[in-house]
Formats: structure tokens, sequence, C-alpha cells
């Protein structure tokens, strides 16, 4: 009997293990990500262009996928627009040698859930891959949720079970999973302002070391979706020099 029961938990674990695949041509950086996600407990897979890339997305559904910027074949900027034009979710942490400020800026505009910078720490690296992991799994779970969860702010909507957003009864088209992470989290909390490095750490889920610009860039693009007029936006709004909040006024 214990041995059975053994068997089952292995089976069960087995199903549970998560696949993060790795889109990037450097030999090195495969090896380096192999040695360190598979020790971490992680199934791993790669491809080293991104046509190929693309394809391992759509055919092995991965948990997470590590999209370097510069690639073979179709760069990393095209596949992750590819992959929101599909309206798949998975979490994006792109790499690239470059640091400037736009490239960075250009990625999150286009979907990725985050950016970083070659040469990289593994250790700061598995650190954004387990945080980005733990918000799919709580999404995962609340998505199983039969019950209905309807969060209604002022002309807010937000159905938590499905993930969509209404304004004014509109449905809200191509929110990416990050950008409704940060109008949730605004919205259960009306009308109180929240810092930039508050949303960093309750939504990113870590450190962002002082990168407040990730936050500005995503709440910009926010407010392009849901605002009549993102320059003069009437549901989330700006305290100057604090931070952010979603207010219930209509």
């Amino acid at each position: 009997m214990n041995e059975i029961k053994s068997n089952n938990t292995a089976k069960e674990n087995k199903v549970e293990k998560q696949t993060i695949l790795a889109v990037d041509d450097e030999e090195s950086i495969i090896d380096l990500l192999k040695f360190n996600i598979e020790k971490e407990g992680y199934n791993f897979i790669s491809a080293n262009n991104g046509e190929d890339g693309l394809k391992m997305v759509m055919e092995k559904s991965p948990d997470l996928i590590i999209l370097d910027v510069m690639l073979p074949r179709m760069d990393g900027y095209s596949v992750c627009r590819e992959i929101r034009q599909e309206k798949i979710n998975t979490p994006i942490i792109m790499l690239s040698a470059r640091g400037e400020e736009i490239d960075k800026i250009l990625g999150l505009e286009i979907g990725s859930d985050d950016y970083m910078t070659k040469p990289f720490s593994p250790r700061e690296l598995l650190a954004r891959i387990k945080a980005n992991l733990r918000k799919t799994e709580k999404s995962g779970k609340e998505r199983k949720n039969n019950n209905p969860n309807l969060l209604v702010v002022g002309n807010l909507k937000l159905d938590l079970e499905q993930f969509e957003v209404f304004v004014k009864g509109k449905k809200v088209d191509d929110l990416t999973r990050r950008e409704f992470e940060v109008l949730r989290f605004l919205a259960q909390n009306p009308n109180q302002v929240v810092s930039r490095e508050d949303l960093l750490e309750k939504v990113w889920g870590y450190e962002y070391y002082g990168d407040i610009r990730t936050v500005d860039v995503t709440i910009r693009r926010i407010r392009e979706k849901i605002e009549s007029n993102a320059a003069n936006p009437k549901m989330l709004i700006t305290k100057r020099g604090i931070g952010y909040y979603v207010t219930d006024k209509v």
C-alpha cells in the first residue's frame, strides 16, 4: 500500500513539474540556464532561433519563457509580439546585451513581464522566474473557482475569475496578465495611493532595485486601454511624486 501511495505521489509531482523555455542563440547561455533551472527542479527546453522558439511556445505550452532579444531568423521582440497576439499570457522574461532604457520600455510595451540585461546573475534570474510563476499559480487557482468573483470600482468592473475588465459595461481587450494584476491590486484598494515601489513589491513580487520606470510604462499602457483619454485619466489617477490609485468616483 505504501509503495502504491509513493508511486502515486511521484506521478503527481511529475505532473506538477513546470516547464521553462529558453530561446537564445548563445550556447554558453543555454548551458548556464539549463544547469541552474534544472537544479531548481524545473523542466528545461530550449531553442536557438526565434522561429523555432515561437513554434515551441505553440507546441509545448511552457509555463514561462526566457527570450533573448537578438535572435537569428526572428528577433525576440517579434516573437514576444506574436505570442501576445495569439492571446497567450505565459510570463516572458526578456534578455538583452543592451541596457538602454528604450530597449526595456519596448519589451514591456509589447507584452513582456520582465527584462534583464546580460550579463545577469543566475540567482536573480531564478528569483524572477519564481516570482512570475507564483503569480501564474495564483491566477490558476482563482480561475478554478466556480463562483463569480467581481470587483466593481466606479466605472470599472473586474471579473477575477475570467480575468476580464469592463469599462461602463464594455469589455477591454488585450490587457496582459501583468497589466490585469496591477489594475486588480489598485482596484482592491480604491482611493488609496500606492507608491511605485509598493507596486513592484506587491505585484511583481520582488525588488526591481529602483527600476520604477517599469511601473510607469505599465500604468501608461493600462490607461491607453481603459481610459477614453489616456492623457487626462478619470479612473487610474496619478498622485504626483507619490504613486497611483484607482478612484471609485464616477
